[in-house]
């Protein structure tokens, strides 16, 4: 499979997405990590709010990237692009709402 119009950068977005998530689920961890440092990081709950806006923020480019990009390199139509991009994001909402 080639890399599409964005060379890969949906994917790269969606690793952010996936580091920034782990920050979350792991800012009050007082574990010890192989450096010997907190695996937490201990920021406010100000911060960590906005850190789920970005969370929320990036999941959307991801799928706003991914869908673009197939529509670009032929893999979508604009019909499957409208269907894929709405039923994407529909997802999205309903895994946002229930956290």
């Amino acid at each position: 499979m080639g890399s599409g119009h964005f060379d890969y950068n949906p994917n790269r977005i969606g690793y952010i997405a996936d580091e920034v998530e782990e920050l979350i689920a792991s800012n009050n961890d007082d574990s010890i990590n192989s450096w010997g440092d907190t695996v937490g990081r201990f920021y406010s709950e100000e911060t960590i709010a906005e850190f789920r806006n970005g969370l929320h923020y990036l999941r959307l480019a991801q799928i706003y990237a991914q869908r673009i990009d197939c529509l670009v390199i032929c893999d979508d139509d604009e019909e499957s692009f409208h269907s894929r991009l709405r039923e994407e994001l529909e997802q999205h909402w309903q895994n946002w709402r229930a956290e």
